[in-house]
């Protein structure tokens, strides 16, 4: 089938302020029935004629454009009943940028791609500039509704998702076999940002046309998603290669590796998600995220390989269950998705329990292998090891949160020795044993490599001055422990070479002397026999934050002039973007500063308890502050914890002979009883004898929290 069109129309339209230029594109009559096909056209810019269309017209279903420039691109298209719609302003794909070193990266002065938008059916299109554009292009997806019956995915324990071979996914157009992690860390939640005004029958074809956009408009391995979810609640299998395995998609540049992206089809900028899609949501989590046994509730700091936001090497503070947003420079999943994460989050972990989380098997001292997890309620485990023909060769058990057992082998590891970490009803996890041999030839490895903190700020304000980097070495060797530069060039040397045995071991890395930058800590060993091993662990040196100081340890938003806005002091080194959330339990509550753009100095930033919606309630919060530098390559973090308090303390008199005192929290009371002046303190709900008196005829008590929270009683 060709996919020339049989006729293009161009218009160029003339305003007072800015010239418009526009492409009118008319498709041909025929297509193949079921399947998305693609038409790109290039916009003529400039000139001062407008063409008029001829010819039959075919309708498409969805439409998108990329560009070259800064300028604003416009769309509109023309239904088939001959009425255009408004135009509307094309934005650049959110979900564009895969992770550093797929075939699917983003190459530096390439095309500016639109997010695809569902439009129902046209049979034109017209594009129309502003500012510098360069070049223009538009492109059309016919993907007519399917009406071939659903085939679901029939995995043990999955909820109901529609195979792809049901919404009809075109496998000829997948340009590369899917990439693996080794583990899933955890979920990207996004919306595709098109309309939400489309029919239960259409969301297949949205699916369709999404994949068609992804591949041959933007040049993707396959469509960018692992899932995707209509508004009706159902659930599309995305990228191929297997949806409950650890497929690396095309959804969140610098984190898609061990990461699951699922999108909802519709914009939630304005509009609230359906309650059916959050429902589809929770299910298709629990589920997935349990095979890779992550806590839904748990977060972690993911090292970036690189976005528009967060340059290489950069480790960015995540939660299990993440908005895009949280990872890139974008709106997405639109406001009103995004707020819902936290009890999503909360719904996903209390569904399907009991869970396994987190399980690991790592060296020892001892010459074994130390096996842990993290279960989501005390519960009775067991640790089973087994060879590759089912033969057990060691068991543990226990009863309780943690997992925690070591295996000490009789001799070298086989191949295809695995392990089991296993609670009655939770999906077990599994792992394998990497084969050793005899203790004279055993393969030197290093492995476990971290950096804690990744991020370190050497400016002896006691804040991050220092990481420890760690390692495990998995026979004794001679060990050199180095710093290099960007250019893999030596700058440090934090352990000359020095026998060590195997084991856990630990440098410690302060950074002095070294310009800011990213950095690796190279670890090198080297064995009897020849045998070496190296490993790189990423390491970011910034002086950008000074010591941030918090003006109270307590926030009392009450209104009583006392501690109403809580203020954070920011010293910034030099001109860097900053950000300031507040995180309650690891969750989103507020974000006091959003990615504004600061010169050095003291800046000063305050919250007064608003979030959102309403005020946040009372409890332990931490302030998270974020520094970006103007050139993208260093960041800092740091993290301030502080209550927030704005109720006053309650006290009643529970009786007058003997005189009693009931407080609702801990507090210090001045009391001035019968005339007599007490200094009470009650170091928690509590009920109170007020000494010295025997019947109670005036009273007059002042009761203050540690907050500065007052409450006065009279009697």
């Amino acid at each position: 089938m060709s996919e020339k069109p049989s006729c293009v129309t161009l218009g160029l339209l003339m305003r007072r302020f800015l010239l418009l230029s526009a492409l009118v594109l008319a498709l041909p009559a025929s297509a193949s029935a079921g399947l998305a096909t693609l038409q790109v056209r290039e916009v003529a810019l400039g000139g001062e004629r407008a063409l008029s269309a001829t010819g039959p017209a075919r309708p498409f279903q969805l439409v998108g454009v990329h560009w070259l420039g800064r300028g604003r691109v416009e769309v509109r298209t023309r239904s088939d009943a001959d009425r255009w719609s408004a135009w509307w302003t094309a934005r650049e794909d959110e979900h564009e940028g895969p992770d550093a070193g797929s075939v699917e990266g983003r190459r530096a002065g390439a095309w500016r791609k639109s997010a695809p938008v569902w439009v129902g059916s046209a049979v034109a299109v017209q594009v129309r500039t502003s500012g510098r554009v360069t070049r223009a292009r538009a492109l059309t997806v016919r993907s007519p509704v399917s009406r071939v019956p659903f085939r679901l995915v029939a995995s043990v324990g999955a909820p109901r998702i529609v195979a792809r071979s049901a919404w009809q996914a075109s496998e000829s157009i997948v340009r590369a076999k899917p990439r693996y992690a080794e583990v899933l860390r955890m979920a990207h939640v996004h919306h595709t940002a098109g309309t939400n005004a489309y029919t239960q029958a259409q969301a297949p074809a949205i699916v369709r046309a999404i994949q068609t956009y992804h591949v041959k408009g933007n040049g993707w391995n396959d469509i960018g998603y692992n899932a995707l979810v209509d508004r009706f609640g159902t659930v599309y299998e995305g990228r191929g290669g297997g949806i409950d395995r650890n497929v690396i998609g095309a959804h969140a540049g610098g984190f898609n590796t061990g990461s699951f992206g699922i999108s909802v089809l519709g914009d939630f900028r304005t509009a609230a998600p359906p309650a059916a899609a959050i429902d589809a949501i929770v299910e298709t989590l629990a589920w997935r995220l349990d095979l890779g046994h992550v806590d839904p509730l748990s977060t972690f700091n993911g090292i970036s390989s690189g976005n528009e936001r967060f340059g290489p090497g950069i480790p960015v503070f995540l939660r299990a269950i993440s908005g895009h947003r949280d990872s890139s420079l974008t709106t997405c999943p639109g406001e009103r998705l995004y707020s819902q994460l936290p009890a999503l989050a909360k719904r996903v972990a209390a569904l399907g329990l009991p869970k396994i989380y987190a399980p690991a098997a790592t060296a020892d001292e001892a010459g074994g292998t130390r096996l842990t997890a993290k279960l989501s309620s005390a519960l009775p485990w067991s640790v089973v090891v087994l060879d590759a023909s089912g033969v057990e060769l060691g068991r543990g058990q226990g009863t309780g949160v943690r997992v925690d057992w070591t295996w000490l082998p009789q001799g070298p590891i086989a191949a295809g020795t695995r392990w089991r970490v296993q609670t009655r009803g939770a999906t077990p996890a599994e792992g394998t044993f990497a084969a050793t041999a005899p203790a004279t030839t055993m393969a030197l490895q290093l492995t476990g490599a971290t950096a804690s903190p990744a991020t370190i700020s050497p400016n002896g304000d006691g804040q991050a001055d220092t990481t420890t980097i760690g390692f495990t070495l998995t026979a004794n060797a001679n060990v050199t422990v180095a710093v290099l530069d960007a250019n893999r060039a030596a700058v440090a040397e934090l352990e000359p070479r020095t026998w060590r045995r195997a084991g856990t071991r630990a440098v410690v890395f302060d950074g002095a002397g070294l310009p800011d930058g990213a950095y690796v800590v190279q670890v090198l060993a080297r064995g009897t026999g020849g045998r070496e091993a190296t490993i790189d662990v990423p390491v970011t040196i910034t002086r950008l934050l000074g010591r941030v100081a918090l003006s109270a340890a307590a926030l009392t938003p009450n209104g009583d002039g006392r501690g109403d806005q809580l203020s954070l002091t920011v010293p910034v080194s030099a001109a860097a973007t900053l950000t300031v959330r507040i995180l309650r339990d690891g969750r989103w509550v507020a974000s006091p500063l959003a990615a504004a753009s600061f010169e050095a100095g003291d800046q000063v930033v305050t919250w007064d308890g608003a979030k959102r919606l309403g005020k946040a309630g009372d409890g332990s919060y931490v302030a998270v502050v974020e520094a970006l530098s103007a050139d993208g390559i260093t960041s800092a973090r740091v993290e301030l914890p502080f209550v927030l308090d704005g109720t006053a303390p309650t006290v009643r008199v529970v009786s007058a002979v003997p005189p009693r005192l009931r407080v609702s929290e801990a507090a210090t009371l001045v009391v001035r009883a019968n005339g007599a002046r007490r200094l009470l303190r009650a170091d928690g709900p509590a009920t109170i004898r007020i000494p010295r008196i025997e019947r109670l005829r005036t009273l007059v008590v002042l009761a203050r929290d540690a907050a500065g929270n007052e409450s006065t009683l009279r009697r």
